[in-house]
């Protein structure tokens, strides 16, 4: 069976400017870890928090892997973002998430294929769970 490449927005520009780099600042991210919370069945609550954060679009493809990780480990295929809240204080990002997962692709905008995800999470430099 041959899946489709669904890939979140955020991750894509979060991708690209690493690729290109943000000329105003230089970008040393320090990822501080992810805290996972099953909510209920499929519901996953994840909060990420990390320094070195051009903007939000780098937080967002953070917790993005996190989810995606998290969706392959429980035997998963997709992901499916419901909520992200981020703010930053005192130079630290924290992002708290709210995602399904399931083992067929979901209905719905931001959806994720966990292995692409992954992947692409791998090639730039940013951990997964």
């Amino acid at each position: 069976m041959k899946r489709a490449a669904l890939i979140s927005p955020l991750l894509l520009a979060a991708c690209g400017a690493q690729a290109t780099g943000d000329q105003s600042r230089p970008f040393t991210p320090s990822y501080r870890g992810v805290e996972t919370s099953l909510l209920d069945g499929d519901l996953v609550q994840f909060n990420v928090s990390m320094t070195g954060a051009r903007n939000q679009a780098d937080v967002d493809a953070y917790v993005e892997c996190a989810a995606a990780q998290y969706a392959l480990i429980r035997g998963y295929g997709f992901a499916r973002h419901l909520r992200t809240n981020v703010y930053e204080e005192g130079g630290v990002w924290r992002a708290d998430a709210v995602y399904t997962i399931s083992p067929s692709l979901p209905r719905g905008l931001r959806k994720l294929d966990a292995e692409v995800v992954v992947a692409h999470c791998a090639e730039n430099g940013i951990p997964t769970v």
